[in-house]
């Protein structure tokens, strides 16, 4: 009796599928994932994508007022390498499920710290570390839900999901600027006296993104200072002008025509008429 029962569960556990299948097949809702660099920081989004396949998908295949794993298969992942502000709310860097409740007029959107749930099945709520809310609006016909991550200035961007035709949005914040300032404050305390292109680069970036301008103007001095030419003399224009110093920017704008005579290797003609043009308006 007992080696027949001893064949039994033997043919049963031989019989049974295994646990990990080592077939590669193709998915209905293939996998895919998006990667956007706002500032400094990686916003990844990883996910499958569903076909609407002529099927009624919101308030229907997509049950309106329920949590939804905002795709196929296992659940949607978002990842930030940095903190960041989402919707103006503050989500840690890390690795989360994206999670959403659909509604006909409002929809939650869910960044909750397991990560690695299949679906919502064993979503819990007590693991969200953020909601926000959203508005859903028209959109084109997409046949495939799609993800995609728009940079909207130097250290922000807006994340937007579409399906059949309907689309979500929340908006994405980094620190970028305020992470790049430490950091240029940071070399100009080690900055040595030979250094002009440093400080340049800083007054650049600072003038390009209109932040610290008043920093800038000593940063561009603090290069001139180092080695005077064409290009920081140029920057200090441009920044006094921004600055509405229009004589200031006027006198280092000619300073730096001047310096283009002696100089072996010449800048850019259109760098050279730009800066013309703009001292016309000085």
């Amino acid at each position: 009796m007992r080696n027949r029962a001893l064949l039994a569960a033997a043919a049963v556990v031989l019989s049974a599928p295994p646990a990990v299948s080592q077939l590669n097949l193709p998915r209905p809702s293939p996998r895919a994932s998006v990667m956007q660099v706002l500032g400094t920081t990686e916003v990844v989004i990883t996910y499958s994508r569903p076909a609407a396949k002529g099927r009624v998908i919101w308030g229907d295949l997509v049950p309106y007022d329920k949590v939804w794993r905002t795709g196929a298969n296992e659940a949607t992942t978002f990842q930030v390498s940095a903190d960041v502000l989402v919707e103006g709310q503050k989500l840690p860097a890390g690795l989360y499920s994206l999670q959403t409740i659909p509604g006909k007029a409002e929809w939650t959107v869910i960044f909750n710290r397991n990560a690695k749930l299949w679906g919502a099945y064993d979503y819990r709520p007590e693991d969200d570390v953020l909601r926000v809310k959203v508005k859903p609006r028209p959109a084109e016909m997409h046949e495939w839900l799609t993800f995609a991550v728009t940079p909207t200035s130097s250290e922000s961007g807006l994340v937007t999901m579409e399906w059949e035709t309907l689309k979500v949005s929340f908006a994405v914040k980094t620190d970028a600027n305020a992470r790049a300032l430490a950091g240029i404050r940071e070399a100009m305390a080690k900055l040595k006296a030979d250094d002009w292109r440093t400080p340049y680069d800083a007054a650049a970036w600072a003038y390009d993104n209109k932040v610290a301008l008043e920093d800038a103007a000593g940063w561009v001095d603090q290069s001139i200072r180092a080695q005077e030419n064409f290009w920081n003399l140029r920057m200090k224009a441009l920044i006094a002008a921004e600055s509405g110093r229009s004589s200031d920017a006027k006198a280092a704008g000619e300073k730096a025509l001047a310096a283009v005579a002696g100089m072996a290797r010449k800048p850019p003609a259109d760098v050279i008429d730009d800066l013309r043009k703009v001292m016309k308006g000085w």
